[in-house]
């Protein structure tokens, strides 16, 4: 983690992953922060950014479902996020049938390490 500063306000980090084990493992998930892409996710991807204190905003898609969140980091601070491509009911039948299904998006943030 960074504790240089960056334009004058303190730095801290964001992280997105999708390591879960629910995660369909297809389709890609396209993540910005603050208005800039910052990752084209798949299955087991990570990746991680310094970023200056202060309020923040991270969106996701799938290009089926999109999410966002609005965060507020400290100085020093660090915050996870989790994106899944999750099948819903009937994601696997349909997908049987028509070559495609719907896949869920999350997005949450993990709980702060203390």
């Amino acid at each position: 983690m960074a504790d240089e500063e960056t334009s004058g306000r303190a730095a801290a980090t964001v992280t997105v992953m999708r390591t879960s084990s629910d995660d369909v493992g297809f389709r890609e998930v396209f993540v910005s922060l603050d208005g800039e892409e910052i990752a084209i996710l798949h299955s087991g991807d990570r990746i991680t950014r310094d970023v200056t204190a202060g309020a923040h905003e991270i969106r996701a898609h799938n290009t089926l479902f999109r999410k966002r969140e609005q965060f507020e980091l400290k100085p020093g601070q660090a915050a996870t996020f989790l994106v899944i491509n999750k099948a819903g009911k009937g994601t696997f039948s349909i997908l049987s049938l028509l070559g495609a299904g719907p896949i869920y998006l999350t997005l949450q943030r993990m709980p702060d390490a203390d």
